[in-house]
């Protein structure tokens, strides 16, 4: 019998982002000025590209980097970025902070179970989302991840029109490189909340690169094999890239979406819940009010931890008008953290293993996010590679800002960018569900975007006339074990005994890496 030819094209996934030259020559002219906005868990960054350099724009405080952090006050005023997170110790139920871990997520994953534990404010779900629930008032309201985070992505805005003098509409916004479908679509789509028409979605390692490369591969001949380590606030990632005449061609990357400074904080925490228990019999756990302070100081005490040995983190009138005194060395921090530093190494690894190439390879080492100035990370890393050290001369809190304005210059035809091209992949493999439950894979991660792959499957019964479609993206043999993004049912399909009938199924990856 003849075969029957049925072809499906899948139609419902964000993956990732390219920005290349050709295939925007189009769109160009129509792009006035594209901001570059680093959205970070605990600090954002705006940057633009103008003039033919990149300038990181300060807020209205001086500062380059923003906190991401949002509070609605009891009169309904709200407040955004260092007023906000000024007011975490006096009004912690209204003060909302960390949300990018909470965006793109179900609200069963585990890793959201565990962060509401330490959060302030409420999580509650709704149709197994999280959504933020504040009390301004009398009345209760409810925020999406996505409202929160647009409210973030239009004060950088806001920053940079004032620095510009002018409205700006269009940006390019960063991501980590390991984020999935969902954390990607729902990153975009807080930036049309934000009133932005957002016109290229940046994974964050890809950014740095391209702030620590810019000159380098227009001037200098040879490719450069770079590996960037981005540890921030939140999220992990290691990308890959071969650095060659105006090219950034990222081959690899990997990555843990729930994995940084907040954690190392925790564990702080933690350890001084249970001092301050067994020395005063009084639990702390639960009471917003001391937690935030104690979040507070660990944070700070981190920090001085990069360049000093030790610290003393002092609370007055802490818990039940007991004070906290407590000393915290460098030597503590880094054995209450240890097994999370260096599970850093894992992501790394698995990199290097997908492209096939040696430690010995890396040319350079480009540390980004503000964890990578922890000092025991520095020397794992160094370590890891027999010695040699990582790059000390970008700015970690910058590097990704500076980037996306890059992009941004590319976006808006800028003439000193014409001769920078920037190839990214897909970070997760996408495939459907198949007999015995395992998934098929179509498109393998660290494929080169844009692309268009097509695989052929049949029926498992005779006469079927309806294939259920299941799509995933994930790394595990079964597709139950990998993340469900949708399904859609295939109808019509003409009698036939089974494995007859061609079903191929296509899934095409454009330019902005959305899956058409």
């Amino acid at each position: 019998m003849k075969n029957i030819v049925i072809t499906v094209i899948t139609c419902l996934i964000l993956i990732s982002t390219i920005e290349v030259s050709s295939v925007w020559s189009n769109t160009k002219e129509d792009i006035d000025t594209v901001i570059g906005i680093d959205l970070g868990t605990t600090y954002s960054c705006v940057a633009v590209f103008k003039n033919s350099h990149v300038e990181i724009i300060e807020n209205d405080q001086g500062n380059r980097i923003t906190p991401s952090f949002v509070t609605f006050t009891s009169n309904g005023e709200r407040l955004i970025g260092d007023a906000a997170k000024n007011l975490l110790v006096s009004n912690p139920q209204n003060t909302i902070f960390h949300i990018k871990r909470l965006i793109g997520r179900e609200f069963d994953d585990p890793s959201i179970q565990q962060d509401v534990k330490y959060f302030p404010f409420s999580v509650v779900s709704k149709d197994n989302r999280p959504v933020v629930k504040v009390k301004i008032g009398s009345t209760e309201k409810l925020f999406t991840p996505e409202e929160i985070s647009a409210m973030i992505l239009g004060k950088m805005r806001e920053i940079a029109e004032t620095y510009l003098g002018k409205k700006v509409k269009n940006a390019v916004v960063t991501v980590p490189a390991y984020f999935n479908n969902a954390q990607r679509q729902a990153t975009k789509d807080a930036g049309i909340i934000a009133g932005l028409n957002v016109v290229g979605i940046i994974n964050e390692p890809t950014a740095a690169a391209i702030a620590y490369g810019l000159d380098r591969v227009r001037n200098e001949k040879g490719s450069h094999t770079v590996l960037v380590f981005d540890l921030g606030g939140g999220t992990f990632d290691v990308s890959l890239l071969i650095l060659d005449d105006g090219t950034f061609e990222v081959v690899a990357t990997n990555g843990n979406t729930h994995l940084g400074g907040e954690d190392f904080d925790l564990r702080v925490m933690e350890y001084f819940i249970e001092l301050f228990k067994n020395k005063t019999g009084k639990n702390v756990r639960g009471h917003v009010h001391a937690l935030q302070k104690l979040r507070r100081e660990v944070e700070k005490a981190k920090r001085i931890l990069s360049s000093e040995m030790e610290t003393i983190i002092e609370i007055e009138s802490f818990f039940h008008n007991e004070d906290f005194h407590q000393k915290l060395t460098r030597t503590k921090f880094e054995e209450l953290n240890m097994d999370l530093f260096r599970s850093t190494l894992e992501p790394v690894e698995k990199a290097l293993k997908d492209v096939d190439l040696k430690k010995s390879d890396i040319n350079e080492i480009i540390l980004v996010g503000g964890s990578t100035r922890i000092p025991k990370i520095r020397q794992i890393i160094k370590e890891y590679f027999d010695g040699k050290e990582p790059l000390r001369n970008i700015n970690p809190d910058e590097a990704v800002a500076y980037g996306a304005a890059v992009q941004g210059g590319i976006l808006s035809d800028e003439e000193s960018t014409h001769d920078v091209l920037v190839l990214d992949v897909n970070p997760l493999t996408l495939g459907i569900l198949v007999k015995d439950g395992l998934m098929s894979k179509i498109i393998p991660r660290n494929t080169v975007i844009p692309t268009k792959k097509t695989e052929s499957f049949t029926t498992t019964a005779d006469n079927q006339h309806t294939v259920g479609i299941q799509v995933f993206e994930g790394e595990r043999p079964m597709a139950k074990d990998n993340h469900f993004l949708g399904k859609f049912d295939l109808t019509g399909i003409p009698p036939a005994p089974k494995d007859v009938p061609v079903i191929d199924v296509t899934f095409e990856i454009d330019v902005n890496g959305i899956l058409k």
